[in-house]
């Protein structure tokens, strides 16, 4: 039985479960952004407090390793990483695209054929984090980077494809993709307690990784924006 605290902040949700053989534990959430660098430890402190009180062993950390936020997901792998240090288990990264996808999948209903997953994280102007998955999780459509157009995902739709979008970039899809077979799911979220049945998977397969080199999955390189002089309003 494997017991592991979970921790998503890719976007602007900050999250933390502890679960152990299907069952979520305990677990928190906050949907405000931009607190994660307040909220984290007291939420991980609060799971650890759980699983003392309970006798309950920990056998690794899992974090969302992106695509998403610079900041988000650097913050949440240090965390992760000086936990399974400290505590001398494994560390497991699950896709932030495939915690989407996946989500999806287990929350919502999808009756359509040649179905594929398409989860969207919010980038700059008209740019995602995107990939295409089969039920199967096999990335039809590998991460990346992509700037939205209405012929973005013609080679799929033109194979038959349903192309079910998710996640917080899809508003922008909403605008240019208006082929038949493009479908949308409202008010997915990537959060720690969905990471569940990837993060126990890659325990069972000892999918794990390096504690002291591992890095987030950013897609492309940080871009600092200047910030605008309010003076000479440049």
């Amino acid at each position: 039985m494997a017991n592991i605290l979970n921790i998503e902040t890719s976007t602007e949700v900050c999250s933390v479960a502890l679960t152990s053989e299907g069952q979520v534990l305990d677990h928190r959430e906050n949907y405000e952004g931009q607190t994660h660098a307040t909220m984290l430890s007291q939420y991980v402190k609060e799971m650890l407090d759980y699983a003392r009180s309970r006798e309950i062993k920990l056998d690794a950390i899992a974090v969302s390793i992106g695509p998403g936020s610079y900041t988000g997901l650097r913050i949440g792998l240090s965390e992760a990483k000086g936990l399974a240090f400290g505590l001398n288990v494994p560390l497991i990264g699950v896709s932030t695209l495939q915690l989407m996808a996946v989500s999806t999948m287990f929350n919502h209903f999808i009756d359509e054929e040649n179905v594929l997953y398409v989860p969207m994280i919010d980038a700059r102007r008209m740019e995602v984090y995107t990939a295409a998955y089969a039920p199967s999780l096999e990335a039809v459509l590998e991460p990346q980077a992509m700037i939205l157009d209405e012929h973005s995902f013609d080679a799929l739709l033109d194979k038959g494809h349903t192309l079910i979008l998710m996640g917080n970039g899809s508003d922008k899809a909403r605008q240019v993709l208006t082929r038949d077979g493009v479908r949308f799911v409202e008010g997915v979220k990537p959060v720690a307690v969905d990471m569940m049945a990837l993060a126990e998977k890659a325990y069972r397969e000892k999918a794990f990784i390096d504690v002291a080199y591992s890095t987030p999955l950013y897609l492309k390189e940080f871009q600092a924006i200047k910030p605008r002089n309010p003076v000479l309003g440049l």
